[in-house]
């Protein structure tokens, strides 16, 4: 029962970090330069909730969805010029490519993460 509880937390704190993850990513893909100095610090927190959500809130049973769905996610952004593409849009280009780019910056550290994790368990099995 102990490691349930402690699977619990975890995957509580790993949801608190993908919300927080998600919100962080929308506000410097949208103040972008206004942050000045805090930009940096706040890209280096996403990096680090990337690194969590993935290390905490993908289950042994969602990981291969979760790499999957990250992996086209990452490939359709580089293949398809979507922060490009983007920018286009009249008004709210730069701000869409901007939480497009911050969005990615979230899901990669945590794509590498599950990866780990995927490949430690297929060592186990």
């Amino acid at each position: 029962m102990g490691n349930e509880v402690c699977s619990m937390a975890e995957r509580t704190f790993g949801s608190y970090a993908f919300i927080a993850g998600v919100l962080i990513a929308v506000v410097i893909g949208i103040a972008g330069t206004a942050l000045q100095g805090a930009q940096l610090w706040l890209t280096s927190l996403l990096v680090i909730l990337g690194l969590f959500v993935g290390f905490f809130n993908i289950s042994r049973k969602e990981t291969r969805d979760f790499l999957l769905t990250c992996t086209m996610l990452i490939v359709a952004a580089y293949a398809g010029n979507a922060s490009g593409i983007l920018i286009n849009v009249q008004f709210v280009g730069v701000y869409l490519s901007g939480i497009f780019a911050t969005v990615l910056t979230f899901v990669v550290p945590a794509t590498i993460m599950a990866s780990l994790k995927r490949i430690w368990l297929l060592g186990e099995e």
